[in-house]
């Protein structure tokens, strides 16, 4: 798998960039803005670390100037129905710690302004990654840490949210809940919805 690519910059465009590498082969890469505002002008140095998503038509290989930006990359296209250009296209709307913090605080506005997302994605985005990227204030300047996700209340959110609630409305019917399994907690829920 290819990792990073280093050279000089060929081509430099809104959503791509080609770097010549000193072997004299090109490389297209899929940035996203953040990415492209640290990638140089044409004809300078520029070294990005890369992940290559194979399909049965393409090769794409995609570029990020972080490795901050990359882990939440990788995160992002593990979401359900969230494909690397949707991913790319939410890295786009600001830094790394942003979108953390975005997805720490349950910002489903934030990720609706996204074009291609709408309120359901986005409530999927947070629900399976709030957990994972934990808060800015867990996170070290620059590091991005992936907590496991199986939390009892987690994945009751997440089922309660898979059957139509709002994150906001989950939250609200497990606080009056007890027990030890998602499964007590979700049918605790759901009763109280019921009420």
């Amino acid at each position: 798998m290819i990792a990073l690519v280093a050279g000089e910059v060929f081509v430099r465009r809104p959503d791509h960039v080609v770097i010549e590498t000193a072997s004299g082969v090109g490389y297209r890469l899929a940035v996203s803005a953040e990415t492209l505002r640290q990638v140089p002008a044409a004809g300078e140095s520029v070294s990005l670390l890369t992940h290559l998503v194979v399909r049965e038509d393409a090769l794409a290989l995609f570029g990020f100037a972080t490795e901050e930006e990359r882990d939440l990359f990788l995160l992002l296209i593990g979401v359900q129905s969230v494909g690397p250009k949707m991913a790319q296209a939410v890295l786009s709307g600001g830094s790394p710690r942003e979108l953390i913090a975005a997805l720490a605080a349950g910002d489903v506005k934030r990720l609706t302004a996204v074009p291609g997302i709408g309120k359901r994605t986005a409530e999927r985005i947070i629900v399976e990654l709030r957990e994972k990227v934990g808060t800015v204030e867990d996170v070290p300047a620059g590091d991005i840490t992936v907590r496991r996700g199986d939390d009892p209340r987690s994945l009751a959110r997440e089922g309660l949210v898979e059957l139509g609630f709002t994150i906001e409305e989950a939250d609200r019917l497990l606080a009056a809940t007890s027990g030890e399994t998602p499964e007590d907690l979700l049918q605790q829920a759901l009763r109280a919805a019921r009420a």
